[in-house]
């Protein structure tokens, strides 16, 4: 329903107009708003139905057949009573007025209350979404306490690998933890490849190289990447997009060896 409807509705204009205490200008106005909008023509309709009811209710009268009987019969064996009086017109004009108000009133209480549940629903959704947040970030800082406690374990090692004169402006950190047999990695930089290429990561063994993923620009954050027991060497490759299943030093632009520490 329109703001404009509802303003209207609480004006008590059209409880006015129809006991005639408007002003000409008034009921050309009130006219316009019941011929533009339904819902003030219904309650229009609505309010005149039971202004007629109450006033017919109010003014009917029974049939008067008292002086027909009081003349037929000996007055000196009768006691004269009085008619009931009846209640004046204008008190089933108040009536009718007031039950027009009260109507109005509980209109208007019952659309702040509707206004009131809406504003209580979004608030109860805003804390929800609030709360579903607030419990992402509490597992995110989690996961990084985690990370900086392996980090700052005094059995983490430290590798930097840096690039050589094919990608000078590489460097990744690896954090290697003998202890958890865990592996974190710190992207730094990465020099810009073509579409068809990408940067990939090995760990050397003996007679072969183990994948340990592919490096993005996009992982600017530590990254867990498998922990290799017995690893010689790290290693960062140049490879076709997606990565291949086998590596070669031949495309290997950073290198460096594993000193893991006996235990």
């Amino acid at each position: 329903m329109e703001k404009k409807v509802i303003k209207f509705l609480k004006s008590g204009l059209l409880e006015k107009y129809l006991i005639g205490e408007t002003s000409d200008s008034e009921s050309l106005e009130i006219e316009k708003f019941i011929d533009r909008f339904p819902e003030i023509s219904e309650e229009y309709n609505l309010l005149q139905d039971r202004l007629e009811f109450s006033a017919r209710s109010q003014a009917a009268e029974a049939p008067d057949v008292l002086d027909a009987i009081m003349g037929s019969i000996d007055d000196s064996k009768v006691v004269h009573l009085q008619s009931r009086k009846r209640f004046p017109y204008w008190m089933s004009i108040a009536a009718c007025i007031a039950a027009l108000v009260f109507a109005g009133t509980s209109y208007m209480f019952y659309n702040q209350s509707q206004v009131l549940e809406e504003e209580n629903n979004t608030i109860a959704d805003e804390i929800f979404d609030l709360r579903g947040d607030i419990d992402q970030n509490n597992v995110m800082l989690d996961n990084v306490m985690r990370q900086l406690m392996k980090l700052n374990n005094p059995e983490t090692q430290k590798y930097v690998l840096r690039g050589n004169e094919r990608a000078k402006d590489l460097k990744t950190v690896a954090y290697i933890n003998p202890i958890d047999k865990s592996s974190l990695i710190d992207v730094v930089s990465l020099p810009e490849l073509s579409d068809e290429q990408c940067y990939q990561m090995w760990a050397q063994m003996q007679d072969k190289m183990i994948n340990l993923g592919i490096l993005d620009k996009a992982d600017r954050t530590l990254k867990s990447v498998p922990y290799i027991e017995d690893a010689l060497s790290l290693s960062i490759t140049i490879e076709p997009k997606g990565g291949n299943k086998s590596g070669s030093l031949e495309n290997a632009v950073a290198e460096i060896p594993l000193k893991i520490k006996d235990h």
